[in-house]
């Protein structure tokens, strides 16, 4: 598909088997992230899809705690798109049809994580060495299932070997309904900068919906980067941890050409003390806390005092306490002066 024409059907939505998404701006899966409560957010907050975390394609692992929270995907919008990761393309297989009986609308498959752990099995990006692997991988889950089946990538395995575009064409050659690429090669992991010419490469090429993933932090930035690749839609991920409504700031600036006013601190304030709640409800207050310290860590990371509020906020041992401390963080901030954070230390 040629640049032009994909500038020509930008605000369409994208199009994913029989599933139109839009706007055309997807929260990337990220292991750790990208749990049911900040999927939820994302999508209130103007994501038009929201992938899980990966979940395994080992069925001995399907009935732990882990894998039961991943695949929990109850009263959340459609299109559900649930990430799975391996190896054999027979256990692959059998997840997407396992995921898909408990509510999977898409399967997305796991070829662009760069973790050690990941890439040590051969999954992952790792699998981008294996190009017939790939083909066998992708072919069966395409045949395993009747709902559409996507593919996440990077350009490549390193700067020698950047077979984005021959990936892109054995997933199109597999059926596959549309392809994310993040602008990095494995070994970059997340240093450096994305590159784009590979995405705009590959969009010229194939015929499939094709994502544009990595370093897209701004309204701007995603007009450059779809304006260069041609990408049907954009994928965000890093920039969205601590700053959800970036969806629809990035929406609204490719709709009007106009920026949205900054988030005023209060509706900040209220957006993550909603977070947090919804954290304690899924988790359990115990491990909602603790995982709820992370969120807290990046939705402050630019505020006033971020440093000593998150020595603070970290000591909290209970729901109460940690809303407390930070619904008086925010208020300060709302108020104009900088947080006593000596009086609740």
């Amino acid at each position: 598909m040629s640049v032009d024409r994909a500038k020509s059907m930008r605000g369409l939505g994208l199009q994913i088997g029989g599933r139109r998404i839009t706007p055309e701006l997807g929260l990337a899966p990220m292991a750790g992230v990208t749990d049911k409560p900040f999927r939820l957010l994302c999508r209130r907050l103007g994501a038009g899809l929201a992938t899980s975390e990966m979940t395994t394609s080992d069925p001995s692992l399907w009935h732990t705690r882990k894998s039961r929270e991943r695949m929990d995907h109850a009263g959340e919008p459609g299109p559900v798109s649930v990430q799975i990761a391996g190896t054999v393309p027979e256990r692959l297989a059998e997840a997407a049809r396992y995921n898909v009986d408990h509510g999977a609308e898409i399967i997305d498959i796991n070829m662009g994580c760069p973790a050690k752990k990941v890439c040590k099995a051969w999954a992952g990006s790792a699998l981008m060495r294996d190009e017939g692997l790939v083909a066998r991988i992708l072919e069966a889950v395409v045949a395993a299932v009747d709902v559409p089946v996507t593919l996440k990538t990077r350009t490549g395995w390193d700067a020698e070997h950047r077979n984005g575009p021959t990936i892109a064409r054995i997933a199109e050659e597999s059926g596959i309904a549309a392809l994310a690429v993040h602008g990095r090669t494995r070994d970059q992991k997340y240093q450096g900068r994305a590159e784009y010419d590979t995405i705009a490469e590959i969009v010229a090429e194939r015929r499939i919906p094709v994502w544009a993933n990595g370093d897209i932090d701004s309204p701007e930035k995603a007009r450059r980067v779809l304006d260069a690749t041609g990408a049907a839609g954009l994928l965000i991920g890093r920039a969205a941890q601590g700053r959800p409504w970036i969806f629809g700031e990035i929406a609204h600036f490719l709709d009007t050409g106009e920026h949205l006013p900054d988030k005023p601190v209060e509706a900040v304030r209220d957006i993550l003390l909603a977070h947090l709640e919804s954290l304690y409800a899924f988790y359990g207050e115990h491990r909602g806390v603790r995982i709820a310290r992370k969120h807290l860590g990046w939705y402050a990371k630019d505020r006033t005092e971020n440093a000593g509020f998150r020595q603070i906020v970290n000591r909290a041992e209970s729901a109460g306490e940690q809303l407390a401390l930070t619904r008086d963080y925010f208020d300060a901030l709302a108020a104009g002066v900088a947080p006593d954070l000596a009086a609740v230390a």
